[in-house]
């Protein structure tokens, strides 16, 4: 019985490890700390778990089945191939590499054939992802990343016969192409259903859909070996009332060398290949992107002028050329992670600090939440407050980047300081679809630009000149903006000389001035009810530290009575918080109240207040302990007492502390036992 109780000990104990370590761990995959990699070994995870993989303008998104898609600096305005989000199943959209082996056909990253795999593996590193697996003697290994310099994908997939017979096999891609628009991509079907249009020629497939009348840019997909078949027309390839899972043309082991005309634009190539036993094959394909200058966009009639793509194919033609440029990457991301690093007792810890926190920053400083398997890319560029906030955990990896933001981030900026909440990265406009009117958005031009200047010393970025709302002659230094963000705050406060919230203040889900009654109406950017009375103790809170920077800069180039002035202005921003930036309850409740209370464990309660002390209420509850007062019941929700507004939040214990008080006991129990 003893020993019952011991095994049962150790499972929970492990299962407890288990779940402090990651949850899912076990099941789906693990960390690589030599590597730098995070493995996931079964296909089947929850929702796909996805890797970036870009350089300075070229991105793209891959899961771990080889979805996603690819894009060049902008998710809308540049979407290179198509991803349908919301798709039933989902995640059936990608980069597609299809083994026929006879009867049998799978795909190194298990989608989108579902063929049930013998062994599989997805590493995801940095900048890069691996698919490793195997299917009746065969291994396939597919290593996707993109060049440091370059604007293509490279996809290197190598073959391995480990039976003792000879293996005639067809290996197929599949990429389908998008009309770069993404919002035109899903939905203007009228016309784009007409409009596409390609060139094969020596093993590759060129989209030029609209280059004839206003592009000047197009998207390639190559394969450094000579190729036995090719199709560019979707549903062709795909055959009548079929999916990626099962295309006509693989079940034949055929191609039609179709040639789209309208209709959906791809790219699929054959190449038949034997392979004898214990032998491995490699084959290269390339997704790039090229542009070419209005007087130099074709070489005949109607022939694409293809000379920037073939540099870059004929560049990564080679096995040797490929692994090269694999291993820059690998050294450009080592260069970058020594410069700061930890080391401490955690292995955990050590971990998350010196590779993922850090390669998170570069990604989230590259895509400003612009592109995910949550984002479409569609609605929204890169944020301006995002931005500003991504420099602060980024500024070290690489200052000279980070200051080729901020210039970008001031350029949509207003004159009275006030900006645009987004912009598109294409054309670093601010985005007027959503518009500005986000309070807390000005402050943080001046929380990443100090960032930049105590990391780098760098104190000549603030005699850059910057325009303003990316208009020609506005230019002003970006000191000039920095003190335009600050006395925008000062130049909108409210009736407790706190900053008015305006649409958000962070919380861009608080629109105080957003009462509406119409469905379609975005919460975010309609403002129907501009009461001027809506303040934010958050954005105060934000002008007290990041004014205080500012007048550091102010001290440091000798704008002494502006930092004189700006230290003034703080000390009265701190006396209206303490005034009346906290609620006093004695003060907003009374008698008959009904109060809505949290306590841990997210139990609710609805309570009435039975008495109003001087600081203190009485309600009727027997409950002891922490409790969070959500808020105050009221008739009408669209009646806010701005006189009281505010927010109280008492902290609410956590029963972490006690599991792993629990667990330590039981860990000493087995080391006396």
């Amino acid at each position: 019985m003893r020993y019952y109780y011991f095994a049962k000990l150790l499972k929970r104990l492990s299962n407890a490890i288990m779940a402090y370590i990651g949850g899912t761990r076990m099941k789906y995959g693990y960390f690589d700390d030599k590597n730098r990699e995070y493995v996931i070994n079964n296909p089947e995870t929850p929702n796909p778990w996805i890797n970036y993989i870009g350089n300075k303008n070229f991105y793209g998104l891959i899961s771990n089945t080889c979805g996603g898609y690819t894009f060049y600096k902008d998710a809308r305005l540049r979407r290179l191939t198509r991803y349908r989000y919301n798709d039933v199943p989902n995640d059936f959209n990608g980069r597609y590499y299809y083994i026929k082996d006879k009867d049998v056909v799978f795909n190194p990253g298990y989608k989108p054939t579902l063929t049930e795999l013998d062994s599989y593996k997805c590493r995801h590193g940095l900048n890069y992802s691996i698919f490793e697996s195997s299917k009746n003697n065969l291994s396939t290994k597919l290593t996707t990343f993109v060049p440091l310099e370059d604007n293509c994908e490279i996809h290197k997939l190598e073959i391995t016969n480990n039976s003792h017979d000879n293996k005639e096999l067809n290996i197929y891609s599949a990429i389908e192409f998008s009309f770069y628009d993404a919002m035109d991509d899903s939905t203007n079907f009228q016309r784009n259903l007409n409009i596409a249009e390609v060139e094969v020629e020596n093993n590759a497939v060129y989209h030029k859909t609209e280059y004839r009348e206003r592009r000047n840019h197009y998207t390639y997909f190559s394969c450094n070996q000579d190729i036995d078949g090719f199709d560019t027309d979707r549903d062709v390839f795909l055959g009548k009332n079929r999916s990626f899972t099962n295309p006509i043309t693989i079940d034949k082991g055929i191609s039609y060398n179709s040639m789209v005309s309208g209709n959906s634009p791809m790219a699929s190539t054959r190449v038949d290949i034997l392979l004898k036993p214990n032998e491995t094959k490699t084959i290269i394909y390339l997704l790039g992107y090229e542009e070419n200058s209005i007087d130099n966009k074709y070489v005949s009639k109607n022939v694409i002028n293809k000379e920037k793509a073939i540099k870059i194919i004929n560049k990564y033609k080679t096995t040797e050329m490929v692994d090269l440029e694999f291993d820059k990457l690998n050294k450009h991301w080592t260069s970058l992670l020594e410069k700061f690093s930890i080391s401490s007792n955690d292995d955990k810890f050590n971990r998350m600090v010196n590779i993922w926190h850090q390669y998170q920053c570069m990604i989230t400083y590259s895509m400003s939440r612009s592109a995910s398997y949550f984002e479409s890319g569609i609605g929204r560029g890169m944020g301006f407050r995002d931005s500003c906030q991504d420099l602060l955990g980024f500024v070290h990896l690489e200052p000279q980047r980070a200051r080729e933001r901020i210039i970008d981030i001031a350029s949509i900026q207003f004159e009275d300081g006030s900006t645009y909440h987004q912009y598109q990265p294409l054309t670093k406009r601010g985005n007027s679809d959503v518009g500005g009117g986000f309070n807390d958005d000005p402050l943080w031009l001046v929380a990443c630009t100090s960032a930049y200047i105590k990391e780098t010393g760098d104190y000549s970025i603030l005699d850059d000149l910057v325009p303003f709302n990316n208009k020609a002659g506005s230019e002003q230094s970006l000191f000039t903006h920095l003190h335009a963000s600050v006395h925008y705050t000062l130049n909108n406060l409210g009736p407790h000389n706190l900053p008015l919230i305006g649409r958000a203040d962070w919380n861009d889900c608080l629109n105080l001035n957003c009462f509406s009654e119409q469905s379609g109406e975005s919460f975010q950017t309609t403002s129907n009810f501009e009461s001027g009375k809506a303040e934010s103790v958050f954005i105060a809170g934000m002008f007290v530290k990041y004014a205080n920077e500012y007048v550091d800069i102010c001290k440091l180039t000798g704008r002494d009575d502006e930092a004189n002035n700006i230290l003034n202005e703080i000390s009265k921003m701190e006396q209206a918080v303490i005034t009346d930036g906290v609620i006093d309850l004695s003060v907003d409740c009374k008698v008959g109240d009904k109060l809505k209370l949290i306590y841990p464990g997210n139990e609710k309660e609805i309570v009435e207040v039975l008495q109003v002390n001087e600081n203190s209420i009485k309600v009727d509850s027997s409950k002891a302990g922490s409790v969070v007062v959500y808020g105050k019941e009221v008739d009408d929700y669209k009646t806010v007492d701005y006189d009281a507004l505010s927010m109280l939040n008492i902290s609410a214990t956590q029963e972490l502390y006690k599991i792993i008080k629990e667990l330590k006991q039981e860990i000493e129990l087995l080391k006396n036992n």
